[in-house]
């Protein structure tokens, strides 16, 4: 029943009285039925709100006075958070599976076992940098040198001048690797133009771990041939490479 018919109805059955009928209407319009519901829900809720406050308040008070200590795994634990815990340990996988397939690569070229490759592995990009730039490379070559240097050590010369070392130059006495650094490590095809332009700069720096094994055959008296796939029109800046960076008085210098 809407206010309006409620008031006509009401209205019906008041005396004919003024003071009477004005105070129907006033009554009416201030206090409909209605209002009195609306007046006990909301008493209502406010005894359901006063109640959860009283409810909350001693849950927190029973945590805070408990001798046991609250762990964490006992609370619900966000589902960002364990998404983002998912999401890292896929990622740490993936970068360790990517890891060892590149060492696993790296070692079948090393040991000739893989057919003829143009480029690295795209997702080797990283890994071949990192080594190349980092410790683990400069180790290698130490580790090898030392050992043709122990080897040479032990071989008897006849001292009548025979006894030959041959040393490769490129990757082995010198390094092309500020070349390979504008190159993308291997990622790019080689270019044998490109190549020899850099050659043709005379910049490339000395390998010092293969400069203390060089020096060190020649005082043991071994003569030192050089042996190296670049042409034979690089000779001289390949001599002057050489030379500029440590390299002196060896018997040979073999191009291609």
């Amino acid at each position: 029943m809407s206010l309006f018919k409620e008031l006509r109805y009401n209205l019906k059955p008041c005396s004919s009285s003024p003071q009477i009928l004005l105070y129907k209407y006033v009554r009416i319009l201030s206090i409909p039925r209605y209002a009195y519901s609306l007046r006990h829900f909301l008493t209502f809720m406010k005894t359901v709100m006063n109640f959860f406050r009283i409810f909350l308040l001693c849950a927190v008070f029973s945590i805070a006075f408990s001798d046991e200590k609250l762990s964490s795994h006992l609370l619900p634990r966000p589902l960002v958070v364990e998404n983002l815990e998912t999401v890292d340990m896929n990622l740490k996988q993936s970068e360790e599976e990517v890891q060892l397939q590149c060492t696993s690569w790296r070692f079948t070229v090393e040991t000739n076992n893989l057919s003829p490759w143009k480029t690295i592995p795209t997702e080797c990009a990283d890994y071949v940098k990192d080594y190349m730039t980092g410790r683990a490379y400069r180790l290698d070559i130490e580790r090898v040198s030392k050992e043709a240097e122990t080897y040479a050590k032990s071989v008897e010369l006849s001292g009548n001048g025979t006894e030959i070392w041959v040393f490769d130059i490129d990757e082995t006495l010198l390094s092309n690797l500020p070349y390979y650094a504008e190159h993308g490590y291997g990622l790019e095809v080689f270019n044998i133009v490109e190549f020899d332009k850099w050659v043709e700069k005379a910049m490339a720096p000395a390998i010092e771990a293969s400069l203390k094994l060089y020096e060190q055959v020649m005082k043991l008296g071994f003569k030192v041939f050089l042996l190296t796939g670049r042409s034979e029109n690089l000779q001289n800046v390949t001599a002057e490479n050489l030379r500029n960076v440590g390299f002196h008085d060896w018997d040979k210098l073999i191009l291609r």
